[in-house]
């Protein structure tokens, strides 16, 4: 039976009578858990003594007109997926336990990392996500962190603040999940009506075409417009952006260089949910 912690100071105490030589893994999360999320924690539990994984819906990585207030929650659910996977404790904590004062009054600024793609789309998403990740890696002190490369730009600044705040964890990225269609896994796919869900896998089906294409195209203004004109064909589709980037740094590079690994980013809404995908274009 999986156990569940709340606050701080019962987790700590469970986290400090742990053997010293036992190896922890841990996998943060929002909830709202999907095969994704399943195969980090799988990859925990093939690689560590012991698997935690956290559920909290952190409020300083959300917009002031984002979806905090209507992301799903699940708890009894997700709690049964990590189980299933391999997780022996969940951290479940409250807001408040996480951020006793109101706002918080200590963050973390985001520099060139955090400028462009979600960063810019979401001004201070970034900023939240390292100051919980930062408290949470602080109280749960595990050996290795799973996430996702869906989130590519947030690993890629993760990875930067274990290098800059000496953290002693290595971090690990795992393969995007897929449905059988190819659409990205995410919790926000709940979101989705079934006429959205149908055309939301046009995401996937432009980055595949583009790591097999991406000779055909004369410069990046010309991927660029092939990428809206495939957007602006779903009615539903609004391209939000589009951008091949380097894969350390996401410095602006050409499409068909691979002296920096090259990168397809895209987010676009799908109604009014959001959704991301990337994809490497030399593998």
């Amino acid at each position: 039976m999986i156990q569940i912690f709340r606050t701080i100071p019962e987790f700590r105490n469970f986290r400090k009578n742990l053997p010293r030589e036992m190896k922890v893994g841990f996998v943060p999360t929002m909830g709202a858990l999907h095969e994704g999320h399943a195969s980090l924690v799988s990859s925990s539990a093939k690689e560590n003594d012991i698997t935690i994984s956290s559920v909290f819906v952190n409020p300083t990585q959300f917009g002031p007109k984002e979806d905090l207030s209507k992301y799903p929650r699940m708890l009894e659910k997700d709690a049964e997926i990590l189980e299933k996977n391999g997780a022996t404790v969940l951290f479940a904590p409250s807001t408040a336990e996480i951020y006793p004062e109101s706002p918080s009054q200590i963050g973390f600024t985001i520099q060139s990392l955090g400028d462009k793609l979600c960063g810019a789309s979401r001004p201070g998403h970034f900023n939240g996500v390292v100051q919980v990740v930062s408290l949470l890696f602080h109280i749960v002190r595990p050996d290795n962190a799973y996430f996702g490369e869906k989130d590519f730009q947030q690993l890629m600044i993760i990875r930067q603040l274990v290098a800059e705040q000496h953290f002693e964890v290595n971090i690990h990225g795992c393969p995007i999940v897929r449905e059988s269609d190819g659409l990205a896994m995410s919790s926000r796919n709940l979101y989705l009506s079934a006429e959205e869900r149908s055309q939301a896998v046009v995401l996937s089906q432009i980055l595949f075409y583009l790591k097999e294409h991406y000779h055909q195209f004369k410069d990046a203004d010309a991927v660029k417009s092939f990428v809206s004109e495939q957007i602006s064909k779903k009615s539903v589709m609004r391209l939000d952006y589009f951008e091949i980037l380097s894969e350390k740094g996401l410095k602006d590079i050409a499409v068909w260089e691979n002296t920096e690994k090259p990168h397809a980013f895209i987010a676009a809404f799908c109604g009014n949910t959001r959704l991301i995908d990337n994809i490497p274009l030399f593998s």
